[in-house]
């Protein structure tokens, strides 16, 4: 129940609509209290000084009597209605405020933690596992509080009528007591493994329905599937073992309470006998004990829903309290100068352990276009994520403007660039809103949108689909070719106006001659920023003012195209080699 504490600011929150729930709560109980005290006393005056002598009589006691206890109905099912409306409604909310900080907090975590991470259970946790504590927090609340509230009135009432009895009818209580402590126990047990084995489910599903192509192609859909069914048959098994001890809530309670309404006939009887209880008395003592049986009924239900919701607030609470490892210390507006300097940097993935970069050291200036080649693994990449910060370095350092960049304003840095990533990603959405996610302005204009793409050379396709600019993209651009899903990525970029950018082989699925209408095209405006390209094709850095090359992770050769052509070392050597390749 630790885990559960973290829901208590929400209860702060919205603490009138939990107050006002619980005032509904009383009133209603109150009124449905009412109604057996007022059979008692109906009785009781049939059986004493109430005579019936003709049918007019009747009629108006029938409808005295039925229309008092149909009003005492109708106001116990309007202030329900009010409770309902107040305490399931701040559960709603609740559940959209938790859902908003679980997504908020995913987006302030680094790279590093979604490596080491599955997306499934990631999805699992904002969706499943909030699901299931929005029941604790509505119908578990809900129902713990008219529990407590009805026995109280009820025991009250009780007593009130006959001490003796009421002890005799409450004997049952405790043993119920101590089943349903047991059960719990080994109910929340339970709860947690179902609930990590939904995620494996939801991360199976995920991953297939992601690759469902490559799946497809390597003609291992069965495998999937029978990867799948052991995930569910063993969801399905621990799931059954937990409906089974949930099961058996329901019939030890109305065993048990059939035992107190038994009692309340046979005792009260007796004491009806030595004039010691009315008759009225026996039959509201029969109402009170039904009266108890859905909310005991219940305490199955609801133990099960806080002990699921307890499992899932936990697997939330794990994810809440990881603390990103980069922070943006500082707030300082500051626009970007366009100089980059790696001193000596070292970087190491720590959930690989593989050391991508070691000792680099380069400079690239405003205006200039550094260009970084290498073959698969040289480390390319790492180097654009270190200059975002995505990662932080192990050794040296990064100096942004001659400030280094653990100081620098972080999301001031990101703004002002651009980048395209290797593995490009587009969202599920118009090709319109896919370029406009890149501007600073919201409401990019057509025209900017469209001279973006102009330069990223796609718009003549784009123009040749029925809606143009408006055409609704699959899931990861999934209608597109690769090569239009490069460009529209790099548009995306350019539409930004950005002050550094970074293009991560970007133009691997393009012919070349289309890549030098589009290196053309970014040219016009490098002079007022800073351009750092990575490819493993020379055709496309050939004409940047610095190369640097990798091998390794490290710098094994740096200068313009001219220069490393005439050392004839592996630039040299890669350059022969494609060459070769283009003409074959």
């Amino acid at each position: 129940m630790k885990s559960l504490r973290h829901l208590n600011k929400y209860f702060f929150k919205y603490k009138w609509r939990f107050l006002f729930g619980i005032l509904f709560t009383i009133i209603s109980n109150y009124f449905g209290v009412k109604m057996p005290i007022y059979v008692k006393d109906t009785v009781d005056s049939l059986m004493g000084s109430v005579s019936v002598t003709s049918l007019n009589d009747a009629l108006y006691l029938s409808l005295k009597i039925g229309g008092i206890y149909l009003i005492l109905s109708v106001a116990k099912g309007f202030f329900l209605f009010l409770m309902r409306q107040t305490i399931i409604v701040m559960s709603r909310h609740i559940e959209f405020d938790l859902k908003n900080e679980i997504f908020n907090h995913y987006q302030k975590l680094d790279s590093a933690f979604f490596k080491k991470n599955r997306t499934g259970d990631l999805m699992n946790r904002i969706s499943e596992d909030v699901g299931l504590v929005r029941m604790y927090l509505g119908p578990g609340i809900m129902y713990t509080i008219n529990l407590i509230v009805l026995v109280t009135m009820i025991i009250t009432q009780m007593v009130q009528i006959s001490p003796i009895l009421t002890l005799y009818v409450l004997i049952p209580l405790p043993i119920m007591s101590v089943i349903i402590y047991k059960v719990s126990s080994k109910m929340n047990l339970l709860s947690g493994k179902v609930q990590t084995e939904q995620s494996t489910i939801s991360t199976i599903a995920q991953e297939t329905f992601a690759g469902i192509s490559v799946i497809k192609a390597y003609n291992r859909t069965a495998e999937t599937t029978d990867k799948m069914n052991q995930s569910a048959n063993a969801y399905k098994d621990k799931s059954m073992k937990l409906v089974l001890i949930n099961s058996l809530f329901m019939p030890t309670i109305l065993f048990l309470i059939g035992i107190s309404t038994i009692l309340a006939i046979y005792i009260g009887g007796t004491m009806t006998y030595s004039k010691e209880l009315s008759l009225g008395g026996i039959v509201a003592f029969i109402f009170f004990v039904n009266n108890l049986t859905w909310p005991f009924a219940s305490i199955g239900w609801v133990s099960s829903i806080i002990q699921r919701a307890a499992a899932s607030q936990k697997r939330i609470n794990e994810f809440l309290e990881e603390k990103p490892s980069i922070v943006n210390e500082n707030n300082e507006t500051r626009s970007f100068g366009g100089e980059i300097v790696f001193n000596k940097v070292s970087f190491t993935y720590t959930n690989t352990g593989i050391t991508a970069i070691k000792e680099i050291s380069f400079q690239v200036k405003k205006g200039e276009t550094l260009a970084i080649l290498g073959n698969t693994g040289s480390g390319k990449s790492s180097i654009l994520s270190l200059i975002l910060r995505q990662f932080d370095v192990d050794k040296g350092n990064i100096l942004i403007d001659g400030i280094d960049i653990k100081q620098c304003n972080l999301d001031y840095l990101r703004e002002q660039s651009g980048m395209v990533t290797q593995d490009v990603f587009l969202f599920s959405d118009t090709i319109r809103n896919n370029i406009q996610f890149g501007s600073k302005n919201d409401n990019a204009s057509t025209e900017e949108i469209i001279a973006a793409l102009t330069d990223a050379f796609v718009i003549q396709n784009i123009n040749d689909f029925p809606d143009a600019i408006e055409t609704e993209l699959g899931e990861r651009g999934v209608n597109l070719s690769g090569g239009q899903k490069q460009r529209i990525s790099i548009a995306r970029a350019l539409i930004r106006k950005p002050s550094l950018l970074l293009l991560d082989d970007c133009l691997s699925a393009v012919d070349t001659e289309t890549e030098e209408t589009i290196l053309k095209n970014i040219q016009k405006g490098s002079a007022n920023r800073t351009t750092i390209i990575v490819s493993h094709r020379i055709s496309t850095i050939r004409n940047a003012t610095k190369i640097i090359v990798l091998d390794a992770g490290q710098i094994v050769e740096e200068g313009n195209h001219a220069t490393l052509l005439k050392n004839k070392g592996l630039y040299a050597a890669m350059y022969q080699k494609q060459l070769i390749e283009e003409e074959h």
